[in-house]
């Protein structure tokens, strides 16, 4: 089996040669809007982070991690993922998938929708105890790209597990007092958030700073621009009205607003 640690020296295929869907379908109607709400939100912090734009988001796209026949066995494709300090394109083309072979910096962050029981998500399996048997994508995510941080986010239960990587092992991380889990390399937190999007009354997966403050999409944040100015708006209305019953009763009284 060949993993992403392979010499440089094999000639393994890129990003270009493999798969890049292997025609399932998502999940559900609440998976594509989960997405955005996840990608929208944290997009402002990674622009922060990387004012020279170098980073990726994936969303459904394949990791490779192993080379392998037939090629998707040898990827697993989490709902979302982040990976810091890589260039967004390859040689000026959009990536139809992330190459671990042909990489260096591996995913920061992996997420994973349950839509059954959430078995697959917890799947431990190691090809290397049964070689006949897929790798699990826990094991995979763990072992064998190694990704410091894992959440696996259960729309039916409302909940979410947030794994770190420690001494080669996840470890369940615990919620704080907010109830989130602090991704501490991105300076934010993990939690769910009870709220309708997309006409849909959910427990969505959301993002927060560290002081505790929600992430909102980029439709939020002008919805929140929206009325503010609604607001001043009205205070300005407010205080004309105000004006012209003042300057009307100067008027009564036989003074000119003016000469004030």
């Amino acid at each position: 089996m060949t993993i992403a640690q392979s010499p440089p020296t094999l000639s393994l295929p890129d990003h270009t040669q493999l798969p890049e869907s292997d025609g399932t379908f998502v999940k559900n109607f609440q998976e594509h809007p989960q997405s955005i709400l996840l990608t929208s939100s944290i997009r402002p912090v990674l622009e922060q982070l990387h004012p020279d734009g170098r980073y990726c988001i994936g969303q459904d796209s394949g990791i490779y991690w192993r080379s392998i026949e037939p090629p998707e066995r040898g990827a697993e494709a989490p709902d979302c993922f982040y990976v810091p300090n890589v260039a967004p394109l390859l040689d000026g083309k959009y990536r139809r998938s992330y190459v671990m072979w042909k990489e260096i910096v591996a995913p920061l962050i992996a997420i994973e929708f349950v839509s059954g029981d959430g078995s697959e998500e917890r799947d431990a399996t190691s090809p290397f105890l049964n070689p006949e048997a897929k790798a699990g994508k826990f094991w995979v995510y763990e072992q064998a790209i190694r990704i410091p941080f894992y959440a696996i986010y259960e729309v039916q239960k409302a909940s979410v597990e947030v794994y770190e990587l420690v001494a080669q092992r996840y470890q369940l991380l615990e919620a704080n007092d907010r109830g989130h889990y602090a991704i501490s390399s991105l300076g934010v937190e993990l939690g769910i958030w009870q709220g309708k999007v997309d006409n849909q009354t959910l427990p969505w997966l959301r993002w927060w700073d560290s002081n505790g403050n929600l992430l909102l999409t980029g439709e939020e944040r002008a919805d929140l621009e929206k009325q503010r100015a609604d607001v001043e708006e009205q205070r300005a209305d407010v205080e004309k009205q105000r004006a012209d019953r003042l300057a009307a009763k100067l008027r009564e009284m036989g003074v000119d607003p003016q000469d004030i």
